[in-house]
């Protein structure tokens, strides 16, 4: 626990002091998010907040991380920082989005040559199959959430937490090492992100959290129960994001949109200020949500199958019900 806790606290410094760097350097070079119709603020916001979380990230793991684990930490540390790559290249310059979908499918094959995969399925081409289909998904479903000030870093940092609880419940080291580290980081980041925030991490950043969340639910596991329940437990973490993509696939869809390319105002986020919320509001609702999810997953890691299929069916109901909720609203 010591080791863990300088970790985090490590993590926490570097990101405090790394963010205000990483804004000046935006603000010389350019590297801003300029108003438009589909967005919040109204003047130009500095994009490099990703570098500060991954600088934080990264140092934190080299300075107080357990060497036995470097080479299981190195294919995700590269997967990682590919996906980081492409999303500071795409806030330079701008990218096609199908450009971004190949990075992190090339990333996901990292992981997997890594040793990091799903591993549900008797015959291994559809344990690859599924692994490069979560991390696509929750990376991108990080990405689509980094829509309102504060919340992609604070619903890293929940769910992060909870991976950690998790990690800390079934003696997971490296799982609860990076999780403490992404925790550190992303409270560090959150002293200037929140509303009004005056620097954003841009997809730099949130691809780099989606990417690391994928792999830490990949990581997980739990020796006391069995697989065939327990992979309900990171999707329940992960319950917010996968609820926010859901919605706007759901919504875009319907209006005959591509939901890949094209931009708008149809998050959870946005949906709950048109209700009357403040932005403020909005988020934390978001995080409450998301500690609502997380005690359902930590009550299905300790479940027999029938009632944690019925705990996660109970949630996965809600999560339909709101998303008829918001489309007729």
């Amino acid at each position: 626990m010591t080791q863990i806790l300088l970790i985090f606290i490590t993590a926490l410094l570097f990101s405090v002091l790394a963010t205000p760097v990483a804004r000046r350097v935006a603000l010389r070079t350019g590297v801003v998010d300029a108003p438009a119709a589909r967005k919040l603020h109204l003047a130009p916001v500095p994009l490099l907040g990703g570098g500060a979380i991954y600088t934080a990230f990264v140092v934190a793991l080299i300075l107080f991380g357990d060497q036995a684990y470097v080479r299981e930490l190195i294919g995700i540390l590269l997967g990682a920082t590919l996906v980081s790559l492409f999303g500071l290249a795409d806030d330079r310059w701008g990218l096609n989005a199908y450009v971004k979908l190949g990075a992190q499918a090339l990333a996901g094959a990292i992981l997997i040559l890594g040793g990091t995969q799903v591993r549900l399925f008797p015959v291994e081409w559809m344990n690859w199959a599924m692994t490069l289909f979560w991390v696509v998904g929750i990376t991108n479903a990080l990405n689509l959430l980094d829509n309102m000030d504060g919340l992609s870093a604070g619903v890293t940092t929940v769910a992060a937490a909870y991976f950690l609880l998790l990690a800390a419940m079934s003696g997971q080291y490296l799982v609860g090492a990076m999780a403490a580290a992404l925790i550190g980081a992303c409270i560090g980041f959150l002293r200037y992100n929140l509303n009004p925030a005056t620097i954003f991490m841009g997809d730099a950043g949130s691809l780099f959290l989606g990417f690391l969340l994928a792999a830490l639910a990949i990581k997980l596991r739990f020796p006391s129960n069995v697989p065939w329940v327990t992979w309900l437990v990171p999707v329940c973490v992960l319950a917010v994001p996968i609820f926010d993509t859901s919605l706007v696939f759901v919504s875009r869809l319907r209006r005959g949109k591509n939901p890949l390319t094209t931009p708008g105002k149809d998050h959870v986020s946005h949906r709950l200020t048109a209700l009357g919320l403040t932005r403020r509001e909005a988020v934390l609702i978001c995080y409450l949500l998301g500690c609502g999810a997380g005690m359902v997953a930590v009550y299905i890691s300790q479940a027999r199958a029938p009632d944690g299929y019925v705990a996660a069916g109970l949630l996965a109901a809600a999560m339909l019900a709101g998303i008829v909720w918001f489309e007729r609203r």
